[in-house]
């Protein structure tokens, strides 16, 4: 199982990528630092990978997934409801590739708000 930290305004948490060729995109991109900002309970960045939407993009994700936006080619973060959720829903503004989950407690993130300095890089195996 390949992990990674993710830092966010001095929270960090790890992560787990799944089996998908966006966690490959991803992890072969590793380490990444970027200017992050929040939309509801979600981080979200642009990364310098270019990707499709996957066949089984979702349009409703879970508590702690790690998702790739391929509009904005961005590193999606979530950990709650985001503005077009409905209900209890966490809902990302269209179709993400769903690569992993974060381990620890995603609700860690709620803290944050506006703009936040983020980076993402691989644990030792």
């Amino acid at each position: 199982m390949r992990k990674i930290r993710i830092t966010a305004g001095g929270i960090s948490v790890t992560a787990e990528l799944n089996d998908s060729p966006t966690a490959d995109a991803v992890w072969d991109a590793l380490p990444l630092e970027a200017k992050g900002s929040t939309w509801g309970d979600e981080i979200y960045f642009s990364i310098p990978v270019r990707l499709p939407q996957a066949k089984d993009a979702k349009e409703v994700v879970e508590l702690g997934d790690l998702g790739y936006w391929p509009p904005g080619n961005a590193f999606c973060i979530f950990y709650g409801p985001t503005p077009a959720s409905v209900g209890d829903e966490i809902r990302p503004a269209s179709p993400v590739n769903v690569f992993g989950r974060i381990v620890d407690d995603p609700t860690v993130f709620r803290k944050l708000r506006g703009s936040v300095s983020v980076r993402v890089e691989r644990l030792a195996q």
